[in-house]
């Protein structure tokens, strides 16, 4: 009878996307809804509320795609030249990195004939990629991948936006901060559990940390609003 393949996914395997897409969402819900409610507090017209929170949108998600984009390039930037300073280090002085590798073994608890051991292998199958894991702890599951951060930034920035400038539409208008209000804090509590449960971690602490934040933003949105309103 044949075995079944046991295939162990970890967390980590979707740290990159799953950052940027957590950022995005809690950010889009937060900045979105706080504006909305702080224009509705200065009791403008549904009209007015409407096309301020698709201006925020809009200009959040490419806001986000750019920030993440010119981040996530930089690491990419920092990983090139320390694998390139690697590289050369590895031709000029191999030796000297051999037992620089072997030691970081040993920290890690193996006995110096293992540490030896497994240096020399991982050095003969590939040198740099054990250097790189080893030393500078870059690796395929962790490496920068800017495109891939800078989409899952934009969209999950407009999926998290879309959510109270729905409610804000279907909110009657007399009460429209209070529905929006009280609908991003669900919208947020709700995010804070799915990325806890994406990243495999507990969820209460995620969820009142999103949830606190947001109503701190949407109630100070709210009071510039009402002096506003007041002034005006």
């Amino acid at each position: 009878m044949a075995r079944s393949k046991h295939i162990e996914q970890h967390a980590v395997e979707r740290i990159g996307w799953l950052r940027a897409a957590v950022l995005g969402a809690n950010d889009g819900i937060i900045s979105t809804a706080s504006l909305i409610v702080g224009v509705a507090a200065a009791s403008a017209d549904r009209n007015a509320i409407m096309v301020s929170g698709t201006a925020a949108l809009i200009a959040g998600a490419l806001s986000m795609a750019a920030g993440e984009y010119v981040s996530v390039s930089s690491q990419g930037d920092a990983e090139k030249a320390d694998l390139t300073r690697e590289k050369r280090e590895l031709a000029e002085m191999p030796e000297f990195e051999r037992e620089e590798l072997k030691n970081i073994y040993i920290s890690s608890g193996l006995s110096p004939e293992l540490a030896a051991q497994v240096a020399d292998q991982l050095s003969a199958k590939d040198a740099l990629q054990a250097h790189a894991r080893a030393e500078l702890g870059i690796s395929e599951l962790t490496e920068a991948r800017p495109i891939q951060a800078a989409i899952a930034s934009a969209f999950s920035f407009a999926v998290g936006a879309a959510l109270p400038l729905t409610a804000a539409l279907l909110a009657p208008h007399v009460q429209l901060a209070w529905y929006v209000g009280g609908a991003s804090l669900i919208f947020l509590a709700v995010l804070g559990y799915l990325g806890a449960w994406a990243g495999r971690a507990r969820p209460l602490r995620p969820v009142i940390r999103v949830v606190f934040w947001g109503a701190i933003a949407m109630a100070v949105t709210a009071g510039i609003g009402q002096l506003f309103g007041a002034v005006v």
